[in-house]
């Protein structure tokens, strides 16, 4: 297939373009600037859709960026960076000619309510209780196109671990120190995957003619995951302790207050339908994940 990938020198988007490449398709980046296999932005709103088979978008500016500070400029640069760009390549594949046979976009989980024990699959309700559930509900409805022929899915993913960036990389050395530990409680939920099975459930998603619709992408295992769990975990993969938790005012201090919701408290996700559709985790649980990253 030829795939167009909005956000694709990200750090899901490097994974996913490896693989999709390894499995013998075509891929364009849609980015800042243009180049070899890319387009801009500017380009793709001005010139349309390349001709291609599938759509996918990963775009977005990282919310928890501890270098920005959470307020109103840092947050329409987030709903930007996310349904600005869904808007742009939703309205390129309305208007193409030939569309493409499947669009995928990637959000988050932040789309249900937190909840220390509550549990959620593809039909539960979300996505308007605060910032980031109704900046998921803005997201996804960006990426609706009315009477298309092209069939959309949803991957609401956890939070990504692997080498090389997303979330280890900004956790790795605190924790290679010794320093690492739970934040706050440590008992609020922690829904995860590891990069390898989000870029796999995308691709999956790409190459399964019949599916459509939302699909969790979090781990099997990570509904039993919490902070705690996590921290302590990723401590032993490492072969250090984990005796330092990070009281819940400094992250908020850090974050500010409605960010460090993201941090302090969970969702418990199960990934039903994903796995009724046929994919095969790779990485279902913790110890097996964190392994592989550290190694």
């Amino acid at each position: 297939m030829r795939v167009v990938v909005g956000g694709g020198t990200g750090f899901v988007g490097r994974a996913l373009t490896q693989l999709l490449r390894s499995r013998g398709h075509q891929v364009t980046h849609v980015s800042r600037q243009g180049g070899k296999d890319r387009i801009s932005w500017e380009e793709l709103s001005r010139t349309g859709l390349p001709l291609c088979d599938a759509v996918v978008n990963l775009a977005g500016e990282n919310v928890l960026n501890p270098f920005r500070r959470w307020g109103d400029a840092f947050c329409r640069e987030v709903i930007s960076s996310r349904v600005e760009t869904t808007k742009t390549l939703a309205k390129a594949i309305a208007d193409a000619e030939q569309p493409p046979r499947a669009w995928v976009l990637v959000t988050g989980v932040g789309y249900y309510c937190p909840s220390p024990t509550a549990e959620y699959t593809e039909d539960s309700p979300g996505g308007n209780f605060d910032f980031f559930s109704r900046l998921v509900s803005s997201w996804e409805a960006a990426a609706l196109i009315p009477g298309s022929p092209t069939r959309g899915v949803v991957v609401r993913s956890g939070v990504v671990l692997g080498r090389g960036g997303g979330a280890i990389s900004q956790m790795l050395w605190p924790f290679r120190l010794g320093l690492g530990g739970p934040l706050g409680s440590g008992l609020q939920p922690f829904p995860w995957i590891h990069i390898r099975d989000l870029t796999g459930i995308v691709c999956h998603a790409l190459e399964s003619e019949c599916l459509q619709g939302v699909l969790n992408g979090v781990a099997p295992s990570s509904s039993a995951t919490s902070n705690g769990t996590f921290a302590r975990e990723f401590a032993a993969a490492l072969g250090r302790p984990a005796l330092l938790p990070v009281p819940a005012w400094a992250v908020r201090a850090v974050f500010g207050a409605e960010r460090a919701v993201m941090l302090l408290e969970g969702q418990r996700v199960l990934p039903k339908r994903t796995l009724e559709s046929g994919y095969c985790f790779i990485f279902p649980d913790l110890a097996g994940a964190l392994k592989e990253i550290v190694a």
